[in-house]
């Protein structure tokens, strides 16, 4: 595994798609004729699986079924593809498996591949376990289950090429929803102390971020939809397989309008749903968010002008090198992310993606647990106006918290590879990257 260097100019190595694309706004777009489709599997297992997102517990059944999501845009000469899974977290080296088998297979540029995960923590493991091995070594005691891994690869890769063997013409809107389905879990005590729970003074990103993609006679081909919470309505006493709020919403919002949705989210490291760790759905009124996010964003989603056809999008990669947390130690895999600054100290190279639609949309991504002001932050002060943060996207490398909450304790940074000034030197980089300032 390879990162490219990170150089905040215009000259960096870079994918230029020509798409159309269509903004609720007027605006100056030009490209190419946009051609798209999307597709749905089911990828629950058959038998009993190691669940992921809490400690080790096999599963005892299935509530709700769990699904690869894709959707692609090419433009006849580039493509991007987005695939949504409902998993909890992976490895950047499962990532980077499926992307090598993408590019020798199918000829998919690495960097128009974005693989993320809705964060679910009712689904199976997937390996190898990555970082999460490095904080949390108490829950992987037990071996990962290679078959199913290759199986789930196996099928997304199917998807993909479904998905590529059905493109047609299309276009493509965005816009904005919003839903009060979550809330920051930094709980405070009067002692001073943090841990897992509900902060409803504590920020949070209730935004949802929309993107529409339409056959150009207009029938529906797929929405995404990003927003922030943990899939954490079902906690650790559960057993059963579930996408969680994620995934039943982006089943509700399927089943009423025939169409895939990919459920993206967002930067949710201190954001829980509004009802956490249940022992079964119907305790953690896990139906109630079809109503309190779902509703919402087929309201939003609806609203959404399809009217331009050409725009250019610029989709590129860079590496940000971040302080490390003292003592950090990484593993064989995880070599390539670990470094040393200029005095010596540890640093984390992270890896972020970074797309825009013309002068009005801009989506950043990386494998994070990011805390939503961080987000927050960059989205203030884009000059897009739809400025969009995609989560668990290529790999999971833990928390990345804010210098305000790093020094309160709690759960969060006990899983975290970084230390102080990261977060604010990642919102700078990427805010300067998104203006196009190299100083």
């Amino acid at each position: 595994m390879t990162l490219p260097s990170i150089r905040f100019n215009r000259n960096r190595r870079r994918l230029v798609v020509a798409t159309a694309v269509c903004s609720l706004l007027a605006g100056t777009v030009r490209g190419g004729p946009l051609r798209a489709a999307a597709v749905t599997i089911d990828i629950t297992p058959d038998q009993p699986k190691m669940l992921g997102g809490y400690g080790p517990r096999e599963s005892t059944g299935v509530h709700d079924p769990i699904h690869h999501r894709v959707l692609v845009l090419n433009d006849g000469e580039h493509e991007w593809v987005l695939a949504s899974s409902e998993f909890c977290v992976m490895s950047p080296e499962l990532y980077e498996t499926a992307a090598v088998r993408l590019a020798t297979e199918q000829g998919v540029d690495r960097l128009g591949f974005w693989w993320t995960l809705t964060h679910t923590h009712s689904a199976p493991e997937i390996g190898p376990p990555g970082m999460a091995e490095v904080y949390l070594p108490d829950r992987y005691d037990h071996a990962v289950d290679e078959t199913y891994t290759t199986e789930i690869v196996d099928a997304l890769l199917a998807a993909i090429a479904e998905a590529r063997a059905k493109v047609q013409p299309a276009r493509i809107g965005w816009g904005w929803g919003e839903s009060r389905a979550n809330i920051n879990r930094r709980a405070r005590d009067v002692d001073g102390s943090v841990r897992l729970g509900m902060n409803p003074d504590g920020p949070v990103d209730r935004r949802i971020g929309l993107l529409r993609v339409e056959s150009t006679s207009g029938d529906l081909i797929a929405h995404v939809a990003n927003y922030a919470i943990h899939g954490t309505v079902l906690g650790g006493q559960s057993k059963v397989i579930s996408g969680d709020a994620p995934g039943v919403v982006s089943a509700y919002v399927e089943a009423q309008t025939g169409a895939p949705m990919l459920f993206v989210n967002g930067a949710a490291g201190d954001v829980a749903p509004l009802y956490s760790v249940y022992p079964n759905p119907r305790a953690g009124h896990l139906s109630e968010f079809r109503f309190l996010l779902g509703d919402r964003i087929l309201s939003a989603a609806a609203e959404i002008a399809v009217k331009h056809s050409e725009v250019h999008l610029d989709l590129e990669e860079i590496v940000v090198d971040l302080p490390g947390r003292s003592g950090l130690e990484l593993t064989e895999s995880l070599q390539v992310f670990g470094g040393r600054d200029s005095a010596g100290k540890e640093s984390v190279r992270l890896p972020v993606r970074l797309l825009r639609f013309g002068e009005d949309v801009a989506i950043w991504s990386a494998p994070l647990e990011l805390f939503s002001e961080v987000a927050l932050e960059v989205r203030a002060r884009s000059s897009a106006e739809h400025t969009f943060y995609f989560g668990y996207t290529n790999g999971w490398l833990g928390y990345l918290l804010t210098d305000e909450e790093l020094p309160l304790g709690g759960y969060e940074p006990r899983v975290s590879p970084f230390g102080p000034g990261a977060a604010p030197k990642l919102a700078h980089q990427v805010s300067q990257y998104l203006e196009g300032d190299s100083n």
